[in-house]
């Protein structure tokens, strides 16, 4: 997800600017973009939809468990340090806990 930085044309901004706008402000990169959510969903959400997000929070818990056991946490410590695909131990203990289910 992106993380919002003030740039000068809206630096007097912050927060939400009204309930109804669908304007967005991003930085990836360290490159800055604007733009229009156009057509957004308006639905329930389906079944599968619904499961996956049910998943996502289920691996979300389960990896801040298991940073938070002092045990799990320095073996997923030692194996994070072993590998090169996740750049932060969050997103590798994400990971291992998201392949699980």
């Amino acid at each position: 997800m992106s993380k919002y930085i003030p740039i000068e044309m809206v630096k007097e901004y912050h927060g939400k600017i009204c309930m109804h706008s669908d304007i967005y402000f991003a930085k990836r990169n360290d490159t800055l973009y604007t733009g229009k959510i156009c057509n957004p969903y308006k639905g329930a959400p389906s079944a599968s939809q619904t499961a996956l997000r049910t998943k996502f929070r289920t691996a979300q818990a389960n990896a801040r468990a298991a940073l938070a056991d002092a045990t799990q946490r320095a073996a997923l410590l030692i194996a994070f340090k072993n590998q090169r695909k996740y750049p932060t131990l969050w997103g590798y203990t994400f990971a291992q806990e998201y392949a699980k289910l």
